[in-house]
Protein backbone atom coordinates (compact mmCIF):
# COMPACT_ATOMS: atom_id res chain seq x y z
CA UNK A 1 0.00 0.00 0.00
CA UNK A 2 2.80 2.17 0.84
CA UNK A 3 3.99 2.94 -3.08
CA UNK A 4 -0.09 4.30 -3.46
CA UNK A 5 0.91 7.30 -1.23
CA UNK A 6 4.25 7.78 -2.80
CA UNK A 7 6.45 5.67 0.09
CA UNK A 8 7.92 2.63 0.01
CA UNK A 9 9.74 0.76 -3.00
CA UNK A 10 8.43 -1.10 -5.80
CA UNK A 11 10.45 -3.65 -8.04
CA UNK A 12 9.58 -2.63 -11.33
CA UNK A 13 11.45 -4.27 -14.67
CA UNK A 14 14.30 -6.29 -12.41
CA UNK A 15 14.98 -2.90 -10.81
CA UNK A 16 13.98 -1.21 -7.27
CA UNK A 17 12.22 1.97 -7.18
CA UNK A 18 10.62 4.39 -4.58
CA UNK A 19 7.20 4.41 -4.32
CA UNK A 20 7.64 8.11 -5.56
CA UNK A 21 9.84 7.68 -8.49
CA UNK A 22 7.94 4.86 -9.65
CA UNK A 23 4.83 7.66 -9.35
CA UNK A 24 6.35 9.76 -11.14
CA UNK A 25 7.83 7.33 -14.01
CA UNK A 26 3.93 6.38 -14.63
CA UNK A 27 3.16 9.71 -14.46
CA UNK A 28 0.38 8.77 -11.85
CA UNK A 29 -0.61 10.97 -8.41
CA UNK A 30 0.19 9.81 -5.33
CA UNK A 31 -3.71 9.37 -3.19
CA UNK A 32 -3.95 11.45 -0.73
CA UNK A 33 -5.54 9.87 2.14
CA UNK A 34 -8.36 11.27 4.49
CA UNK A 35 -9.43 9.91 7.95
CA UNK A 36 -9.40 5.91 8.39
CA UNK A 37 -8.12 5.44 4.40
CA UNK A 38 -4.78 4.31 6.03
CA UNK A 39 -6.35 1.63 7.85
CA UNK A 40 -8.31 0.51 5.30
CA UNK A 41 -5.49 -0.03 3.06
CA UNK A 42 -3.74 -2.47 5.43
CA UNK A 43 -6.27 -4.53 6.85
CA UNK A 44 -9.36 -4.50 8.23
CA UNK A 45 -13.19 -5.34 6.91
CA UNK A 46 -12.46 -3.11 4.26
CA UNK A 47 -9.29 -5.73 2.74
CA UNK A 48 -11.69 -8.77 3.66
CA UNK A 49 -14.58 -7.52 1.46
CA UNK A 50 -12.32 -6.76 -1.46
CA UNK A 51 -11.74 -10.82 -1.66
CA UNK A 52 -15.09 -11.84 -0.63
CA UNK A 53 -16.92 -9.97 -3.45
CA UNK A 54 -13.99 -10.96 -5.78
CA UNK A 55 -14.69 -14.81 -5.08
CA UNK A 56 -18.39 -14.39 -5.03
CA UNK A 57 -18.08 -13.11 -8.75
CA UNK A 58 -15.67 -16.41 -9.39
CA UNK A 59 -17.83 -18.74 -7.53
CA UNK A 60 -20.80 -17.95 -9.61
CA UNK A 61 -18.99 -18.03 -12.98
CA UNK A 62 -17.86 -21.23 -11.86
CA UNK A 63 -20.43 -22.68 -10.26
CA UNK A 64 -22.41 -22.07 -13.48
CA UNK A 65 -19.60 -24.12 -15.98
CA UNK A 66 -19.94 -26.62 -13.12
CA UNK A 67 -23.36 -27.69 -14.60
CA UNK A 68 -22.04 -27.34 -17.78
CA UNK A 69 -18.85 -29.23 -17.93
CA UNK A 70 -20.47 -31.84 -15.87
CA UNK A 71 -23.26 -32.19 -18.40
CA UNK A 72 -20.61 -32.59 -21.32
CA UNK A 73 -18.80 -35.32 -18.80
CA UNK A 74 -22.59 -36.94 -18.17
CA UNK A 75 -22.89 -37.75 -21.89
CA UNK A 76 -18.96 -38.46 -22.62
CA UNK A 77 -19.80 -41.40 -19.63
CA UNK A 78 -22.61 -42.60 -21.21
CA UNK A 79 -25.27 -41.36 -18.12
CA UNK A 80 -28.85 -41.73 -17.81
CA UNK A 81 -31.25 -38.58 -17.72
CA UNK A 82 -34.02 -40.30 -15.03
CA UNK A 83 -31.53 -39.13 -11.59
CA UNK A 84 -32.36 -35.22 -12.73
CA UNK A 85 -36.04 -35.57 -13.14
CA UNK A 86 -37.86 -32.50 -11.89
CA UNK A 87 -40.15 -35.03 -8.98
CA UNK A 88 -36.88 -36.05 -7.42
CA UNK A 89 -35.64 -32.84 -6.36
CA UNK A 90 -38.97 -30.98 -5.57
CA UNK A 91 -39.41 -33.61 -2.44
CA UNK A 92 -36.11 -32.30 -1.22
CA UNK A 93 -36.99 -28.41 -1.58
CA UNK A 94 -33.23 -27.55 -1.88
CA UNK A 95 -33.20 -24.22 -3.75
CA UNK A 96 -29.84 -24.82 -5.22
CA UNK A 97 -30.54 -28.41 -6.18
CA UNK A 98 -33.72 -28.12 -7.89
CA UNK A 99 -32.40 -25.43 -10.14
CA UNK A 100 -28.89 -27.54 -10.97
CA UNK A 101 -31.43 -30.74 -11.94
CA UNK A 102 -33.26 -27.99 -14.01
CA UNK A 103 -30.44 -26.82 -15.75
CA UNK A 104 -28.82 -30.16 -16.69
CA UNK A 105 -31.84 -30.39 -17.90
CA UNK A 106 -32.08 -27.84 -20.13
CA UNK A 107 -28.62 -28.55 -21.32
CA UNK A 108 -29.50 -31.52 -22.62
CA UNK A 109 -32.23 -30.49 -24.58
CA UNK A 110 -32.18 -32.19 -28.31
CA UNK A 111 -29.25 -34.29 -27.14
CA UNK A 112 -29.38 -37.98 -29.18
CA UNK A 113 -26.52 -39.26 -26.58
CA UNK A 114 -28.95 -38.64 -23.43
CA UNK A 115 -31.70 -41.10 -25.70
CA UNK A 116 -29.45 -44.04 -26.29
CA UNK A 117 -30.17 -47.13 -24.15
CA UNK A 118 -28.60 -47.05 -21.47
CA UNK A 119 -26.82 -50.80 -19.82
CA UNK A 120 -26.09 -49.40 -16.01
CA UNK A 121 -29.03 -48.88 -13.88
CA UNK A 122 -26.84 -46.48 -11.88
CA UNK A 123 -24.21 -43.57 -12.68
CA UNK A 124 -21.57 -43.03 -10.02
CA UNK A 125 -22.28 -40.85 -7.70
CA UNK A 126 -19.93 -37.75 -9.25
CA UNK A 127 -22.72 -37.81 -11.83
CA UNK A 128 -25.95 -38.69 -10.62
CA UNK A 129 -25.28 -36.52 -7.66
CA UNK A 130 -24.27 -33.30 -9.46
CA UNK A 131 -27.73 -31.61 -8.04
CA UNK A 132 -26.73 -32.27 -4.82
CA UNK A 133 -23.80 -31.09 -4.67
CA UNK A 134 -23.67 -28.49 -7.28
CA UNK A 135 -26.77 -26.92 -5.73
CA UNK A 136 -25.91 -27.19 -1.94
CA UNK A 137 -22.50 -25.31 -3.40
CA UNK A 138 -25.26 -22.48 -5.20
CA UNK A 139 -27.09 -22.52 -1.91
CA UNK A 140 -24.02 -21.69 0.19
CA UNK A 141 -22.65 -18.93 -2.83
CA UNK A 142 -26.22 -17.27 -2.20
CA UNK A 143 -26.04 -17.23 1.36
CA UNK A 144 -22.44 -15.74 1.26
CA UNK A 145 -24.02 -13.03 -1.41
CA UNK A 146 -25.98 -12.00 1.31
CA UNK A 147 -23.78 -11.52 3.89
CA UNK A 148 -21.41 -9.49 1.68
CA UNK A 149 -24.13 -7.33 0.93
CA UNK A 150 -24.76 -6.61 4.43
CA UNK A 151 -21.05 -5.94 4.81
CA UNK A 152 -20.32 -3.63 1.72
CA UNK A 153 -22.93 -1.21 2.84
CA UNK A 154 -21.91 -1.35 6.48
CA UNK A 155 -20.31 0.77 9.03
CA UNK A 156 -17.25 -0.77 10.14
CA UNK A 157 -14.76 1.41 11.82
CA UNK A 158 -14.35 2.08 15.46
CA UNK A 159 -15.48 4.53 17.61
CA UNK A 160 -18.72 4.22 16.02
CA UNK A 161 -19.98 7.76 15.27
CA UNK A 162 -23.71 8.05 15.51
CA UNK A 163 -24.83 11.24 14.22
CA UNK A 164 -28.79 10.98 14.46
CA UNK A 165 -28.02 9.93 18.73
CA UNK A 166 -25.16 12.49 19.06
CA UNK A 167 -23.12 9.31 20.59
CA UNK A 168 -19.24 8.73 19.76
CA UNK A 169 -18.92 4.61 20.93
CA UNK A 170 -16.36 2.75 21.13
CA UNK A 171 -17.15 -0.82 20.11
CA UNK A 172 -16.61 -3.37 17.99
CA UNK A 173 -17.82 -3.67 14.42
CA UNK A 174 -14.59 -3.47 13.24
CA UNK A 175 -14.39 -7.21 13.93
CA UNK A 176 -14.04 -9.46 11.10
CA UNK A 177 -16.27 -12.09 12.49
CA UNK A 178 -19.42 -12.22 10.04
CA UNK A 179 -17.10 -11.82 7.17
CA UNK A 180 -14.91 -14.72 7.52
CA UNK A 181 -16.90 -17.25 8.71
CA UNK A 182 -19.18 -17.28 5.03
CA UNK A 183 -15.45 -17.18 3.25
CA UNK A 184 -14.29 -20.28 5.14
CA UNK A 185 -17.65 -21.62 4.06
CA UNK A 186 -17.35 -20.23 0.45
CA UNK A 187 -14.07 -21.83 0.35
CA UNK A 188 -15.48 -25.10 1.44
CA UNK A 189 -18.38 -24.87 -1.33
CA UNK A 190 -15.86 -23.97 -3.99
CA UNK A 191 -13.59 -27.29 -2.73
CA UNK A 192 -16.65 -29.50 -3.43
CA UNK A 193 -17.23 -28.24 -6.68
CA UNK A 194 -13.68 -29.29 -7.63
CA UNK A 195 -13.57 -32.50 -5.57
CA UNK A 196 -16.83 -34.18 -7.37
CA UNK A 197 -14.84 -32.13 -10.68
CA UNK A 198 -12.10 -34.77 -10.56
CA UNK A 199 -13.98 -37.75 -9.48
CA UNK A 200 -15.34 -37.31 -13.26
CA UNK A 201 -12.33 -37.08 -14.51
CA UNK A 202 -10.85 -40.32 -13.40
CA UNK A 203 -13.86 -41.84 -14.37
CA UNK A 204 -13.57 -40.72 -17.90
CA UNK A 205 -9.67 -41.63 -18.15
CA UNK A 206 -11.03 -45.38 -15.75
CA UNK A 207 -11.14 -47.23 -19.26
CA UNK A 208 -14.70 -48.17 -18.76
CA UNK A 209 -18.29 -47.87 -20.48
CA UNK A 210 -16.65 -48.08 -23.86
CA UNK A 211 -14.34 -44.87 -23.86
CA UNK A 212 -10.10 -46.01 -24.27
CA UNK A 213 -8.48 -45.99 -21.03
CA UNK A 214 -6.49 -42.55 -20.68
CA UNK A 215 -8.78 -41.18 -23.40
CA UNK A 216 -6.91 -42.50 -26.02
CA UNK A 217 -6.69 -44.57 -29.03
CA UNK A 218 -3.70 -46.13 -28.39
CA UNK A 219 -3.23 -46.46 -24.49
CA UNK A 220 -0.67 -48.81 -24.13
CA UNK A 221 1.80 -46.67 -26.27
CA UNK A 222 0.50 -43.64 -25.01
CA UNK A 223 -0.40 -42.52 -21.61
CA UNK A 224 -3.06 -40.14 -22.60
CA UNK A 225 -5.02 -38.01 -19.88
CA UNK A 226 -3.19 -39.57 -16.85
CA UNK A 227 -1.52 -36.92 -16.21
CA UNK A 228 -3.92 -34.42 -16.25
CA UNK A 229 -5.97 -36.80 -13.67
CA UNK A 230 -2.79 -36.63 -11.29
CA UNK A 231 -2.80 -32.84 -11.31
CA UNK A 232 -6.53 -32.39 -10.67
CA UNK A 233 -6.27 -35.00 -7.84
CA UNK A 234 -3.20 -33.08 -6.57
CA UNK A 235 -5.46 -29.43 -6.75
CA UNK A 236 -7.64 -30.84 -4.84
CA UNK A 237 -6.04 -31.95 -2.28
CA UNK A 238 -4.38 -28.73 -1.75
CA UNK A 239 -7.51 -27.19 -1.47
CA UNK A 240 -8.33 -29.66 1.34
CA UNK A 241 -6.12 -28.17 3.16
CA UNK A 242 -7.14 -24.83 2.61
CA UNK A 243 -10.58 -25.10 3.61
CA UNK A 244 -9.53 -25.79 7.64
CA UNK A 245 -11.56 -22.82 8.65
CA UNK A 246 -9.14 -19.79 9.21
CA UNK A 247 -12.19 -18.25 11.33
CA UNK A 248 -11.71 -20.90 14.61
CA UNK A 249 -7.74 -19.66 14.85
CA UNK A 250 -7.11 -16.32 16.84
CA UNK A 251 -4.12 -15.18 19.03
CA UNK A 252 -3.82 -12.55 21.36
CA UNK A 253 -1.70 -9.31 20.63
CA UNK A 254 -1.44 -5.73 22.03
CA UNK A 255 -0.95 -6.58 25.42
CA UNK A 256 -4.03 -9.14 25.32
CA UNK A 257 -6.41 -6.46 24.64
CA UNK A 258 -7.07 -7.79 21.47
CA UNK A 259 -7.81 -10.98 22.65
CA UNK A 260 -10.11 -12.73 20.19
CA UNK A 261 -9.40 -11.85 16.10
CA UNK A 262 -11.36 -13.20 13.26
CA UNK A 263 -8.42 -14.35 10.97
CA UNK A 264 -10.47 -13.07 8.26
CA UNK A 265 -7.48 -11.92 6.48
CA UNK A 266 -6.09 -15.33 6.59
CA UNK A 267 -9.66 -16.84 5.43
CA UNK A 268 -9.61 -14.35 2.18
CA UNK A 269 -6.14 -15.11 0.73
CA UNK A 270 -7.28 -19.35 1.72
CA UNK A 271 -10.14 -18.74 -0.67
CA UNK A 272 -8.75 -16.71 -3.06
CA UNK A 273 -6.28 -19.88 -3.44
CA UNK A 274 -9.22 -22.41 -3.70
CA UNK A 275 -10.82 -20.12 -6.02
CA UNK A 276 -7.44 -20.42 -8.71
CA UNK A 277 -7.70 -24.38 -7.90
CA UNK A 278 -11.63 -24.86 -8.58
CA UNK A 279 -10.93 -22.80 -12.43
CA UNK A 280 -8.02 -25.08 -12.78
CA UNK A 281 -10.00 -28.59 -12.01
CA UNK A 282 -12.81 -27.49 -13.84
CA UNK A 283 -10.74 -26.59 -16.58
CA UNK A 284 -9.47 -30.08 -16.87
CA UNK A 285 -12.45 -31.60 -16.36
CA UNK A 286 -13.67 -30.02 -19.69
CA UNK A 287 -10.03 -31.00 -21.57
CA UNK A 288 -11.52 -34.41 -20.63
CA UNK A 289 -14.77 -34.13 -21.58
CA UNK A 290 -14.49 -32.64 -24.67
CA UNK A 291 -11.62 -35.56 -25.61
CA UNK A 292 -14.44 -37.94 -24.33
CA UNK A 293 -17.33 -36.94 -26.50
CA UNK A 294 -15.30 -37.08 -29.73
CA UNK A 295 -15.42 -41.52 -28.91
CA UNK A 296 -19.03 -40.81 -28.91
CA UNK A 297 -19.09 -39.94 -32.51
CA UNK A 298 -21.14 -39.98 -34.83
CA UNK A 299 -23.69 -40.04 -31.95
CA UNK A 300 -24.26 -36.09 -31.01
CA UNK A 301 -24.82 -34.29 -27.90
CA UNK A 302 -27.28 -31.53 -27.33
CA UNK A 303 -27.35 -28.48 -29.59
CA UNK A 304 -25.61 -26.44 -26.27
CA UNK A 305 -23.55 -28.97 -25.47
CA UNK A 306 -22.43 -29.18 -29.01
CA UNK A 307 -21.74 -25.28 -29.47
CA UNK A 308 -19.62 -25.36 -26.60
CA UNK A 309 -17.92 -27.90 -27.59
CA UNK A 310 -17.05 -26.11 -30.84
CA UNK A 311 -15.75 -23.38 -29.44
CA UNK A 312 -13.25 -25.17 -27.14
CA UNK A 313 -11.81 -27.13 -29.86
CA UNK A 314 -11.07 -23.76 -31.70
CA UNK A 315 -8.83 -23.30 -28.83
CA UNK A 316 -7.92 -26.73 -27.40
CA UNK A 317 -7.39 -29.56 -30.23
CA UNK A 318 -7.98 -33.52 -29.82
CA UNK A 319 -5.15 -35.34 -28.73
CA UNK A 320 -4.17 -38.38 -30.71
CA UNK A 321 -0.69 -38.95 -29.36
CA UNK A 322 1.52 -37.75 -25.80
CA UNK A 323 2.04 -34.21 -25.60
CA UNK A 324 3.03 -31.48 -23.70
CA UNK A 325 -0.64 -30.91 -21.79
CA UNK A 326 0.72 -28.22 -19.73
CA UNK A 327 -0.51 -25.89 -22.47
CA UNK A 328 -3.69 -27.30 -23.08
CA UNK A 329 -4.68 -26.66 -19.91
CA UNK A 330 -3.80 -23.26 -19.75
CA UNK A 331 -5.77 -22.91 -23.00
CA UNK A 332 -8.54 -24.35 -20.89
CA UNK A 333 -8.56 -22.06 -18.58
CA UNK A 334 -8.49 -19.11 -20.91
CA UNK A 335 -11.63 -20.41 -21.99
CA UNK A 336 -13.42 -20.79 -18.58
CA UNK A 337 -12.87 -17.05 -18.14
CA UNK A 338 -14.06 -15.56 -22.00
Amino acid sequence: SLPLIGMGEVEYQGNIFSGADILKKMNWDAIELVSKEGLALLNGTQNMNAFAVWALLQSERLSEWADVIGTMSLEAYDGRIEPFTHAVHAVRHHKGQIDTAARIRELLEGSELIKQPKVNVQDPYSFRCMPQVHGASKDTIAYVKSVVDIEVNAATDNPTVCPDEDLVISAGNFHGEPIAQPMDFLAIALCELSNISERRIYKLVSGTRNLPSFLVAKPGVNSGFMIPQYTAASIVSQSKTYCTPASVDSIPSSQGQEDHVSMGANAATKLYQVVLNTERVLAIELFNAAQALEFRRPLKSSPTIEAIHKAYRENVPFIDTDEFMAPHIAKSVEFLRK
